[in-house]
């Protein structure tokens, strides 16, 4: 699976958020707060991502609607896994000391990590 650039990022939050088709103006309303994008803009990002299997545009009406063909859920564990496989040697121990030493977890993280290590492993079983 390809990485999404930033912006296209932006778009398949929209489309995952909303969970239905969308015009490419609904599309672009929802961005104005991130980006201060014109509709050719958009359309070129939206055409790019079809290539790369990321959305699907039906066309089968006068408006054109736009929706993710891949999944939030299926975009985060590839993600997650090339991001573990690249900095932390598929390593969650070494990616969570690197969290710890940065300072990056506060007390309730940890504990609630805890909760859910203790959880995964009660199901286990």
């Amino acid at each position: 699976m390809k990485r999404l650039a930033d912006s296209e990022l932006d778009i398949m939050k929209i489309l995952w958020k909303q969970d239905k088709a969308m015009t490419s103006n609904e599309i672009l309303d929802e961005l104005k707060p991130h980006r201060d994008w014109k509709l050719a803009s958009l359309m070129a990002v939206l055409a790019r991502m079809a290539e790369k299997g990321y959305v699907s545009c039906d066309r089968s009406t006068r408006t054109n609607y736009y929706s993710a063909v891949v999944g939030e859920e299926e975009y985060k564990t590839a993600e997650s896994s090339s991001f573990m496989e690249k900095l932390f040697d598929n390593s969650p121990t070494k990616l969570v000391a690197s969290l710890y030493n940065g300072k990056k977890l506060s007390a309730k993280e940890i504990k609630d990590l805890r909760a859910f290590l203790n959880s995964l492993e009660e199901n286990g079983k």
